[in-house]
């Protein structure tokens, strides 16, 4: 028989606190608030995307507390006393669970804003408190578990949204049609999260966001069990074929190019396809074989997506920044050009014969294509259309996708270089575990922290104040969020009355969720943002 442990999802020290409470104290309440972007890996960052409340109260307030209630009381207790225990070395007293299970229901009441509402630092967007005297410890005790299953789907979602307000912004500065927007980023962090739950949970932060590209299906199953999505009904998530090096490598014998036919004309015959294209000579495979292809891959019935999986992403899209005027003839040495280019901080490159300078690092030999990168070559084989904004834009028939190590940084390099040389941002960038992973709670800084109690029958406020930091200063008493000239904010210290007001909402009460939402509200709250 399986024996919850819904009870055990806290530290350790938190069975104590039950009995460390004043004696007189019979509420309390706390809120979850993302403190500061000191840490943000967004730059300039001053909002953090509110998603993953509700999984949090289907998946443990309901669901695993469920499993506590439907127990024998004594079974229901017997473990967690056995745990507890052991690790803490006397006989712990299960008493206060005994009395819980007797109640039936866990008494909290959870308050706030909707899911997918961008939050300014400093204003909680949900508050929690125990609804039943002598259940004071409630509130807290689950603060652990709470902060543990939030801030990640939070962080995730407001790194996603950093992307999607790039992508968005280049698609209007060089007339990309904006239904495409929502492709450019494409989620292939799975493998290098920690585990699948991370995944998950990661996962669909990003298809909150308003981004559906993603190979994820975790996250796709955890919008429909969790936010009410049906991919009969609407899209949640996507992807195409694709191809990885295992599979390039079982046709080589045969070659690149009858690789491609074999996909385009018997796999793939319509639809977007995308093929890993270095797993040996990339430019020889866009400067020689795509042109031999390319009768094919007009007439193709869908796109052909090029992906590159190595070297420096942003030359290899983009190529090589060269200066206005070139250094000298070929006549003149490459030691002299050098010479002549590093006086001014940079190095030569031998083009078309002729020595040129750039202001960045580069080999001193470059292919024309190496200078290109691959969304000019695509266009010199396969051309396009302009936008309305005068941008070239490839041929729907080919396309590109970097899939790997495109951090928030690289992704606006990538798209300001391609303006930069007359393109629209038509190109599909993967966004990984790295830029998923590489975060913690204090991203954010991100906690639950109690402001408020009730004491002999009298509401005290309370708060934390170290002199040590003052950055940890919390607010203090009852909470109210309120829009105040556009923006949300925080007053503190307010009257029963007030906190019953303002815009954070019940969302969860006595055991059962009373206020649901979906990822098309989700996302469309964020779209409405931004």
């Amino acid at each position: 028989m399986t024996i919850t442990a819904a009870s055990m999802q806290k530290d350790v020290y938190k069975e104590f606190h039950g009995r460390a409470y004043h004696p007189e104290v019979t509420e309390v309440y706390a809120n979850f608030t993302s403190r500061s972007g000191k840490l943000s890996n967004v730059a300039e960052n001053d909002k953090v995307a509110f998603v993953g409340l509700q999984y949090f109260v289907m998946s443990y307030l309901i669901e695993e507390w469920q499993d506590f209630f439907q127990q024998d009381k004594a079974l229901a207790c017997a473990q967690h006393k056995r745990i507890m225990s052991a690790m803490l070395g006397y006989s712990v007293d299960v008493s206060y669970l005994e009395r819980l299970h007797d109640l039936g229901y866990l008494p909290l009441k959870i308050k706030a804003l909707p899911e997918g509402t961008l939050v300014p630092y400093q204003v909680p967007p949900m508050t929690i408190v125990n609804t039943q005297p002598g259940f004071q410890w409630l509130t807290n005790m689950i603060e652990t578990v709470l902060s543990c299953e939030n801030w990640p789907i939070q962080t995730s979602t407001t790194t996603a949204v950093a992307y999607l307000k790039v992508f968005k912004e280049f698609a209007i500065k060089t007339g990309l049609d904006l239904s495409f927007v929502p492709f450019q980023g494409h989620d292939f962090s799975f493998r290098g999260m920690f585990g699948k739950a991370a995944a998950a949970m990661s996962g669909f932060g990003h298809l909150a966001s308003g981004l559906v590209g993603t190979d994820t299906i975790p996250a796709v199953l955890f919008a429909e069990k969790y936010y009410g999505a049906n991919v009969d009904q609407e899209l949640v998530g996507c992807s195409v074929d694709a191809t990885e090096h295992s599979v390039t490598c079982s046709w080589i014998l045969e070659g690149e190019i009858e690789f491609f036919r074999y996909l385009m004309q018997q796999q793939a015959p319509t639809g977007i396809l995308s093929v890993v294209s270095d797993t040996w000579d990339f430019w020889t495979l866009v400067t020689e074989y795509l042109p031999q292809l390319k009768q094919e891959i007009l007439a193709r019935d869908g796109s052909l997506v090029i992906r590159p999986d190595s070297g420096d992403p942003v030359k290899i899209l983009t190529g090589y920044t060269l200066l206005a005027q070139p250094l000298s003839s070929a006549e003149v040495s490459l030691g002299q050009a050098n010479a002549q280019a590093q006086a001014q901080g940079a190095e030569a490159f031998s083009y078309d014969d002729v020595f040129y300078q750039v202001s960045e690092q580069t080999p001193t030999e470059l292919m024309p294509c190496e200078v290109k990168g691959l969304i000019e070559c695509l266009w010199d084989t396969f051309g396009g259309t302009v936008t309305d904004k005068g941008y070239k834009l490839l041929d729907e028939h080919i396309g590109a996708i970097y899939g790997d190590a495109i951090t928030l940084e690289r992704q606006r390099q990538i798209l300001q270089r391609l303006m930069d040389k007359g393109f629209a941002s038509k190109v599909v960038l993967g966004i990984g575990s790295f830029s998923y992973q590489y975060v913690t709670r204090d991203t954010h800084g991100s906690a639950v922290k109690a402001t408020s109690v009730v004491k002999s029958g009298e509401r005290m406020a309370i708060f934390k104040d170290p002199k040590t930091d003052s950055k940890k200063k919390s607010a203090k008493g009852l909470l109210q969020v309120i829009e105040q000239n556009g923006e949300l904010v925080v007053r503190d210290n307010v009257t029963e009355a007030e906190e019953k007001q303002g815009l954070l909402e019940t969302v969860f009460e006595d055991g059962k969720l009373v206020k649901t939402t979906t990822l098309a509200e989700i996302r469309a709250r964020i779209d409405d943002q931004i």
